[in-house]
């Protein structure tokens, strides 16, 4: 399990999709594609047992001076069917996909209302290459929360495989509003309007938004840098 630059945490139960960039490391990183290249994303994780709530997910922005926000994604789940996530999770670091779709189309028969395993499932449907199956699940996890950042964010990596680039576009766009502080987004918006878009400006900007919250990131520095000598700066 790798850290994300947005410090996200997307779990199951209590679920918290915690999009700090002030506290500690998170648990999944959605996929930051380089211009080469598109990193592929790792399914979300899941978290200890916890009681199950009944509302469905909602979204808490922290209002005690942290940048960030909680994404409460509450579950019905019980022991077998976390279980089933767990290995549905481990199937797909293994490519193992067939059993994948069985185990999440199992978790989401029975718990429909989570976003987790409908992310995780598009994120195996691209990977196969079954890019109309992914959407519908994208779809399905932003009804449930409009902008949702690691739906929008493989959502955007759909449409661009697709050459959709003005859909990507929005929809990352309309991610950022709702959550400003998930970095990966900046990143990928940059790449968007780079590399497919021409539009330097939009390019520019997301990058240094970027770069300023992660400076660890060497490869981004490299695209600024050589983004300010296209433009003659």
């Amino acid at each position: 399990m790798v850290t994300i630059a947005g410090y996200l945490l997307l779990v199951i139960g209590l679920s918290l999709l915690a999009g700090c960039a002030t506290a500690g490391k998170g648990k999944v990183e959605p996929a930051e594609p380089t211009p080469a290249a598109a990193a592929e994303p790792t399914p979300v994780a899941a978290a200890e047992p916890s009681p199950p709530l009944p509302t469905g997910p909602s979204v808490v922005h922290f209002t005690d001076g942290r940048e960030g926000f909680l994404i409460k994604d509450p579950s019905s789940m019980d022991a077998q069917l976390r279980a089933d996530f767990d290995q549905a999770s481990t199937m797909i670091k293994e490519a193992k996909y067939d059993k994948a779709i069985e185990l999440l189309e199992k978790v989401i028969a029975q718990s429909p209302e989570m976003t987790a395993p409908h992310i995780n499932l598009a994120i195996v449907y691209r990977q196969i290459n079954k890019p109309e199956q992914a959407e519908q699940h994208l779809k399905k996890a932003l009804e449930f929360i409009p902008g949702h950042p690691v739906a929008s964010n493989e959502y955007g990596l759909l449409f661009r495989k697709a050459g959709r680039f003005v859909e990507g576009r929005a929809i990352y766009e309309k991610a950022l509003a709702a959550f400003p502080e998930y970095h990966p987004i900046h990143k990928n918006l940059g790449i968007l309007c780079d590399l497919y878009l021409k539009d330097s400006a939009c390019a520019l900007e997301h990058y240094e938004i970027y770069s300023k919250a992660m400076p660890k990131d060497e490869q981004v520095k490299l695209w600024l840098a050589d983004l300010h000598t296209r433009l003659g700066h």
